[in-house]
């Protein structure tokens, strides 16, 4: 459950969400997505109030690319297909745009040459590049990534980390819940610390690496540290 927390993100802003499991990284994503019932509290998108009454989620999420610590791709269609189909489904575009579309994201994350093959087929990392390139697809106003390197074994991670950085240079606005500190000092205009479903403290990476202001956030990264991840 999350308790107070205010957090606004600016046009082509990076933001790391970092805290042990359970913190409320997840949750907080869930929540910019309407995954996750809102009780109290407002979320604006680009001006919009998308906890509104009578606001149609399903046109919120079509602004919203969201990826998860799981690929999700569909096992039964082609790599192509997994990326044409919300395209064609929730953007109305014809198959030739969808799959101009797709065909130019597969490109940028070095998966056109599997196009036709089948999630079984690809790598750890080449899923998740793929469920990346899905959700960029709709040309979203924001991207939220949730743990996307979790589930993947470390040699994977870097291709990952790779890619989401790209999107990092190119401009594009992302809240990332991470466990690597590496990157979110690297990646992240800002870092959020959360505790318990709070934001207890936010600010530029060097000043929440090197000297955080709350004791939590002390420990915690004293804990990464000892356990190599930093």
């Amino acid at each position: 459950m999350l308790r107070g927390v205010d957090l606004a993100v600016e046009d082509h802003e990076v933001v790391c969400l970092i805290g042990a499991s359970g913190s409320g990284k997840s949750t907080l994503l869930r929540c910019i997505d309407l995954l996750e019932p809102v009780d109290a509290g407002r979320i604006w998108i680009e001006g919009d109030e998308v906890t509104a009454a009578g606001v149609d989620q399903n046109s919120v999420r079509r602004r919203i690319g969201i990826v998860f610590q799981a690929f999700n791709l569909f096992p039964h269609m082609t790599v192509m297909r997994n990326v044409t189909l919300a395209q064609e489904k929730a953007l109305e575009r014809s198959a030739a745009q969808a799959r101009t579309k797709a065909t130019e994201l597969l490109g940028r994350f070095g998966l056109a040459d599997k196009a036709e093959d089948y999630p079984d087929r690809l790598s750890g990392g080449q899923q998740q590049r793929v469920a990346i390139a899905r959700a960029l697809a709709l040309d979203p106003d924001v991207m939220l990534l949730d743990e996307v390197t979790s589930a993947l074994d470390p040699v994977l991670v870097a291709e990952v980390l790779d890619a989401i950085r790209e999107l990092a240079v190119g401009g594009m606005t992302m809240v990332i819940a991470t466990h690597e500190m590496g990157f979110a000092r690297d990646v992240a205009n800002r870092v959020a610390f959360l505790e318990q479903g709070r934001i207890l403290e936010e600010g530029p990476p060097e000043q929440m690496f090197s000297e955080p202001r709350e004791e939590a956030t002390r420990r915690f990264l004293d804990r990464i540290i000892a356990a190599g991840r930093m």
